[in-house]
């Protein structure tokens, strides 16, 4: 018999993992100890080599349901005498490496004693176990323990230490443990009625609320939602009026999977996405349109998800319906943690449904799809992260990345390891700013890391360009915004050799100072080569274009015509007044506020205000989903393009759409020509991977197409096609 030291990491704390082991370890019975540390889980054992191979065997085939193991290391120490096996105190270490575990949905082992009248968590909303409930946005540092969480503030009863102290206990070393007599507690505060009350009434008050068509504000694990009952025209009228949100689409809460299913056509995949223990909004095919053109108007599309906390599952059993479900935040603000950010929606919301444990680390939901059999993550949040992913190399240097402007993440990498932090969000004001900062102040804590280079968008103007400028005595690297889409790509993949990448997104400054967003670009590891890119266009009024896309469309009918574009009979030039359109020429014709853009994303706007469906944006993305609406699948024709010296010229394209008549034709024979012309650029260059990213492969009928044309294409699952994915990339530059 002999003593081994076995270092686990992954996802291996907070999951349940000790316990496992002392349970595993008392069937062999072995003797020894285990701890979590800094780098994960530590165990050490006496054993003989076909004791111990049997313990590694079972231990990596029944993991506890949150557990994940990344690597095993098993050295042989020197001799130590044990004389059981035990569950000994976290040891701290200079270097923390070790996986924050995310938040996750209530267990049904917990939803059963929620609704057990016999059970002493009965109706109890904080209901949790080690198999589920939160953990990341309660976490203030390394090790996961409950004095640096914020139940630090709560101190257990008696029958809750004894469940938290025994090892054969699924309640063992459960962070947020609590109940009725010691846990946090729910408030109601009703403004009209200056009402407040406690506990279980709270929830009844609440569904009241919702039932008389309020606006409710409930403070859920990463931050605060805005709820009405989504079966109300009246009520959902009135949240969009008071948050100044007219036409963007809402994500609706259902009780069950049995609710989602009267609302979308739900595929298996999807099923599978909705009930997950990561319980995300998933974006499906609404079956009931009469609801939709409330929740999400002008398109077929809905956002679904189950609830994911025992408040959420008691709320939605009572009320019986659907919710709308959406983030409270301001416009350009981060989503709300704590009451005094959420006042400044006081004017929204007609009551509270507050509770007393802090939120740390706001959160907000994550976002996914299915395509083509595929799972898209549009946004990373709740469930998911932080994560962890491996890279196919060694860093040299301790690496920070902050990501881009839009959809921000960041990302700290060290050896071959990157952790990628959740959504931020968009860095377009003094609070999101703020919000960005505290998360990478967050993640720099966490992990006690003091960064040896810090990596940036190469845009100088970037919030997160100029927050990496304010770091002291560290390297500064600026990298390419779509080299550092394509390269996030291959780290999923762990792809090392060169690829073929197309970069279709909005903005991004490009190494020549104009503004790319149409890239085709061979790239590795060390750096890429542009060998194609959309022909230049102007943006007449530079960010005034990218809200108005009758801006971009006339900006091409004056590439095409030339002045005699105003004399056009089509939405765009209807669009404007006579005034608008002669001092607009002038603009484009000598190049006054109006930069070079590539962009893909662009062009989509151009094509959604030439063919009459949307000439001014009232959100992100709008054209491309309302170009979505319009696609004709038994369309298989496409236009027109010249591609010559690695420039694709679409003027071809855009004449012959103006002749169009039919819309339907003129956007469906649209993405088919996108498509050739990916097709076009890649046939010299078939003998690399074809990688695609960027904010335009979120349109789910340009990926789709793309998926049938080239069904070994790369593109991002786990990280986002948009910037999210930008942070990893960034990283990944330092090979």
């Amino acid at each position: 018999m002999k003593t081994y030291k076995i270092v686990l990491k992954g996802t291996v704390q907070g999951v349940g993992f000790r316990p496992f082991v002392y349970q595993l370890a008392t069937k062999y019975k072995l003797f020894g100890e285990v701890l979590n540390n800094s780098l994960g889980v530590e165990i050490t054992l006496n054993a003989t080599k076909e004791e111990l191979e049997l313990f590694i065997e079972e231990l990596k085939l029944k993991l506890p349901p949150l557990a994940k193991i990344d690597s095993i290391e098993i050295i042989e120490a020197e001799p130590q005498k044990f004389s059981s096996f035990k569950i000994v105190k976290t040891k701290e270490s200079k270097s923390k490496v070790a996986l924050l575990p995310p938040d996750i949905s209530i267990c049904k082992e917990c939803e059963k004693e929620l609704f057990d009248p016999n059970n002493r968590r009965y109706l109890y909303p904080f209901i949790t176990c080690t198999n589920c409930g939160v953990r990341y946005s309660i976490i203030e540092k390394l090790p996961y323990d409950r004095i640096n969480t914020s139940m630090h503030f709560f101190k257990m009863c008696k029958k809750c230490e004894a469940e938290y102290s025994n090892p054969l206990d699924r309640r063992y070393h459960a962070q947020p443990i609590g109940c009725f007599e010691c846990g946090p507690r729910l408030e109601l505060r009703v403004k009209s009625e200056e009402l407040r009350v406690s506990g279980v009434e709270a929830i009844s008050g609440a569904v009241e609320l919702l039932r008389g068509g309020g606006i409710l504000a409930i403070k859920g694990v990463g931050g605060y939602h805005l709820v009405c009952d989504a079966t109300n025209s009246e009520a959902i009228a009135k949240l969009r009026e008071r948050k100044n949100r007219p036409t963007k689409p809402f994500a609706i809460m259902v009780k069950d999977i049995e609710m989602a299913k009267e609302l979308a056509n739900i595929f298996k995949k999807e099923e599978e996405l909705l009930t997950s223990k990561e319980r995300p909004i998933v974006i499906l095919n609404s079956s009931l349109l009469t609801l939709n053109s409330l929740v999400a108007p002008n398109i077929s599309k809905i956002g679904l998800f189950l609830p994911y906390t025992p408040l959420h599952l008691l709320i939605l059993k009572e009320l019986n319906r659907p919710i709308v479900a959406t983030s409270a935040n301001i416009t350009d603000e981060p989503i709300c943690t704590n009451i005094e950010s959420l006042e400044k929606l006081e004017n929204v919301y007609d009551g509270v449904l507050e509770h007393n444990r802090n939120i740390v680390n706001g959160c907000d939901d994550s976002v996914l799809m299915v395509v083509k059999d595929r799972v898209i993550t549009l946004r990373r949040a709740r469930g998911y992260t932080p994560v962890s992913i491996k890279l196919p190399f060694k860093l040299k240097q301790k690496t920070l990345a902050l990501g881009a402007n839009q959809k921000s993440t960041v990302a700290i990498g060290f050896n071959k390891e990157v952790i990628l932090s959740p959504h931020i969000g968009d860095l377009d004001s003094i609070g999101s700013v703020e919000y960005y900062k505290k998360n990478i102040e967050t993640l720099l804590r966490i992990y006690d890391f003091k960064p040896e280079t810090v990596a940036h968008d190469l845009h100088p103007n970037y919030e997160s360009t100029k927050v990496a400028k304010e770091f002291k005595n560290v390297e500064l690297k600026a990298v390419q915004h779509h080299f550092a889409h394509i390269l996030g790509v291959m780290v999923e993949h762990s792809i090392s050799s060169k690829v073929f990448g197309v970069a279709f997104d909005g903005t991004g400054l490009g190494s020549d100072g104009n503004l790319w967003g149409g890239e085709f670009l061979v790239c590795d590891y060390k750096g890429f080569e542009r060998v194609a890119h959309i022909e230049y266009f102007k943006l007449i009024g530079g960010e005034k274009a990218i809200k108005e896309p009758r801006r971009v469309a006339l900006s091409l009918l004056f590439k095409c015509f030339g002045k005699e574009a105003l004399e056009l009979d089509i939405p765009t030039i209807k669009a404007f007044s006579q005034t608008e359109l002669n001092a607009l020429y002038i603009a484009w014709q000598k190049g006054l506020n109006a930069p070079l853009s590539s962009s893909a994303g662009r062009l989509f706007d151009g094509i959604a205000s030439l063919v009459g469906v949307n000439q001014v944006v009232i959100y992100e993305g709008e054209s491309g989903l309302m170009l979505e609406e319009l696609y004709d699948k038994k369309e298989k024709s496409s236009y027109q393009f010249e591609y010559k010296d690695g420039k694709i010229d679409i003027r071809p394209l855009i004449k012959a759409i103006i002749k169009e008549q039919s819309t339907i034709k003129a956007v469906s024979k649209f993405f088919n020509t996108l498509i050739e012309i990916i097709a076009t650029v890649y046939k010299n260059y078939t003998h690399l991977p074809l990688v695609a990213s960027g904010g335009v492969f979120q349109n789910r009928v340009l990926l789709e197409l793309l998926i049938e044309r080239f069904p070994n294409v790369y593109i991002p699952n786990k990280i986002p096609p948009n910037d999210g994915g930008i942070a990893l990339g960034q990283t990944a530059s330092f090979n």
